[in-house]
């Protein structure tokens, strides 16, 4: 695909799951794929952040056979080496990650999603480039080594209003949680553990999904 028409597919997702093996209750990231895969997920974050280099080729290998077959998304946390050499969709880039203009340079056609913490680096972002961004963290969490303080809903519309490019919302977010966000104005939400740890995954992102759906459609 072309990177328009990856950004007219992103732009239809609801939910934005993202892996971690360590926290999938001793599943591995194909089982979980799987479960997302069957309850709708329309895009998948491959984040590993301490697996081998060539063990997480192979994963991204095999994540972009499971999601080409499902029509799916697939985005590949930092590692746009990875990203471009097993044929992914896009590449999310931290603060410390690789510059998003030599993102640009390396990967014309890959959709580049950047995490923000602040209003200024969202707008630092879309300026540059970015054909999305994360605001996050919105809630506490656990699944980030350097947890940062949560920014709290409020910062969800407070950011939104400054932008003219599509934004997903991160950060300890559940089903006991999600209404505050979408009230915020999110409809692109990302969730790790709320998935991974989820005793039957494929229900939960049907759940999540509805939950979501039922601020956006119509009436």
């Amino acid at each position: 695909m072309t990177r328009s028409e990856r950004m007219e597919a992103f732009r239809k997702i609801d939910l934005y799951p993202v892996t971690d093996q360590g926290q999938s209750l001793g599943r591995s990231n194909y089982a979980v794929l799987e479960g997302l895969i069957a309850g709708g997920a329309r895009v998948v974050q491959l984040r590993e952040k301490n697996t081998a280099k060539r063990e997480l080729f192979e994963m991204a290998v095999r994540f972009r056979e499971m999601t080409g077959r499902a029509g799916m998304l697939l985005v590949v946390n930092d590692q746009i080496d990875i990203a471009l050499a097993a044929g992914a969709d896009g590449v999310h880039l931290g603060q410390d990650d690789l510059p998003l203009e030599a993102a640009r340079a390396i990967a014309p056609d890959l959709i580049i999603g950047v995490s923000t913490h602040t209003l200024d680096q969202a707008l630092a972002a879309q300026d540059g480039g970015a054909d999305y961004i994360n605001i996050g963290p919105i809630f506490p969490t656990g699944t980030k080594a350097t947890a940062m303080p949560p920014l709290g809903p409020r910062a969800i519309s407070e950011t939104a209003s400054h932008l003219r490019i599509p934004f997903t919302v991160m950060g300890g977010i559940s089903r006991g949680n999600i209404e505050l966000a979408l009230e915020a104005g999110a409809r692109k939400v990302a969730v790790v553990t709320a998935v991974t740890k989820a005793p039957d995954i494929a229900a939960e992102v049907r759940h999540l999904r509805g939950l979501i759906s039922s601020v956006t459609r119509p009436g």
